[in-house]
């Protein structure tokens, strides 16, 4: 019985595979809206019937009529978990299985067989995530079609650096693809170590390690050689990205991947898609100008959790020209973080909070001086910000540069100048970070509007 339901999930993740990697392409951006209007009716008749909750929120509202649904987020869908769920499964019993595997680091348990995960919660909610055997097939296939450089025949060693493990990762684990799991709570040294042993070709870790992964190849205490490299779980810096490129001589890819999904990926130029072949995205614009949006995710291929007309919390750009590559799926220019992370000032003469968007600052500190190897700015209030450098060299963190600090306020200013704002006051300190649980924000507001 082992044995075929074994087979049975080997032939669900080929079949998710080969429709994702050999699906015939559609001809026009029109032609992909028309085919997910018909799966996103389909779905939504069906997640009606299955889902309490839904089935209470959408009263009074046809299924042909689906973008009229109130939106949903984070806190709602845990608020209401018990009855959003189309397992019968309690946010109770599921919490106590993340919580153990937590503490245990054993990810193996399931419940009823489905996969339990639980998002870092950074932004002070931590989530559930509910993964049925047939969406992880499902998630596994789509991966790999997307991820996999040379197809799934070709050998793979795959170490894919994690906060906490899962079973949905290591179902990636399949004939020639080896995976290894890195726990990032371990010390530097450990991943050295086992890195050396393994020599992946498929290198998968948050940004932030990634950088540190870089520093230990450039400083000879590492000599792996990836075939393909793909950041994931954090904001990947302009700064980050180009350290680490040159380094390992190749172009950065990215996963865009969260509690809510597999949202998207990175083509064969780099670019970044979103996966509007598992996904809808409407776009709620922050800025037209600079093409700037929240994304309200409806993902039509989900049934044990349903994610319909969800908000998320993330500021994507949109690329203002077509990607090379052909695809109608939206390019994105860049992932710049969170809308909790959207800095403020204050006009000059109307006292309104003006926006000051991560990647105005980001540029501003980058731009500084070519010597700059780390940053983090943060914003205690809105009269207040504290930038930490680190200069290229400096390891002692006491050296700082008058011209690097004195460049970056200039900088600052001029952006405030341009919005018309009353300039925060800035404090410069030594830069200190260590790679690992805590996820990097390189811009963070830490008061609450």
């Amino acid at each position: 019985m082992k044995r075929l339901s074994e087979l049975t999930n080997t032939m669900r993740i080929l079949y998710h595979y080969v429709c994702t990697r050999y699906r015939k392409g559609w001809n026009s951006r029109a032609e992909l809206e028309q085919w997910q209007e018909k799966k996103i009716i389909k779905h939504v008749r069906y997640i009606r019937q299955q889902s309490p909750f839904y089935q209470q929120l959408w009263q009074g509202i046809t299924d042909d009529q689906w973008r009229d649904f109130p939106l949903i987020d984070k806190s709602i869908m845990m608020e209401h978990f018990d009855q959003l769920n189309t397992l019968g499964i309690t946010k109770r019993e599921a919490m106590d299985i993340a919580d153990q595997a937590e503490q245990t680091r054993d990810f193996e348990p399931t419940l009823q067989g489905v996969t339990i995960g639980l998002s870092s919660g950074t932004s002070g909610n931590r989530g559930l995530f509910l993964v049925s055997p047939q969406e992880q097939a499902q998630w596994t296939g789509t991966v790999l079609a997307k991820l996999l450089p040379g197809g799934i025949r070709q050998p793979e060693k795959i170490a894919f650096f994690l906060r906490a493990n899962s079973n949905l990762y290591e179902s990636v684990q399949k004939g020639k693809l080896q995976f290894c799991y890195f726990d990032l709570l371990l010390p530097i040294t450990a991943h050295i170590e086992q890195l050396e042993r393994y020599r992946p070709s498929l290198l998968i870790a948050p940004a932030s390690m990634l950088r540190l992964l870089a520093e230990q190849q450039s400083s000879g205490l590492l000599t792996i050689e990836p075939r393909k490299i793909i950041s994931v779980a954090e904001v990947l810096d302009p700064l980050d990205r180009q350290y680490i490129e040159s380094v390992f001589m190749q172009k950065v890819h990215q996963v865009y991947q969260c509690t809510e999904g597999f949202l998207g990926a990175t083509c064969e130029y780099g670019n970044l898609h979103l996966n509007e072949d598992i996904v809808h995205i409407e776009k709620e614009m922050l800025d037209q100008q600079s093409r700037r949006f929240v994304p309200i995710i409806t993902d039509f291929s989900r049934v044990s959790q349903p994610i319909i007309r969800y908000r998320l919390n993330d500021i994507l750009t949109e690329a203002a020209v077509p990607c090379p590559c052909g695809s109608p799926m939206l390019t994105i220019e860049q992932i710049e973080g969170r809308c909790d992370d959207i800095l403020y000032v204050t006009h000059q003469t109307t006292a309104e909070k003006v926006p000051l968007f991560p990647d105005l600052i980001t540029r501003a500190i980058i731009g500084a001086s070519a010597d700059i190897e780390h940053y983090r700015v943060i914003q205690y209030q809105i009269n207040q910000l504290e930038i930490s450098y680190r200069l290229t060299g400096k390891t002692d963190h006491i050296a700082h540069d008058q011209a690097v600090e004195a460049q970056i306020i200039h900088r600052i200013q001029h952006i405030c100048d341009t919005l018309q704002a009353v300039m925060p006051a800035i404090t410069f300190t030594a830069y200190e970070f260590t790679p690992g649980i805590i996820k990097l924000r390189r811009v963070e507001r830490k008061w609450t509007l």
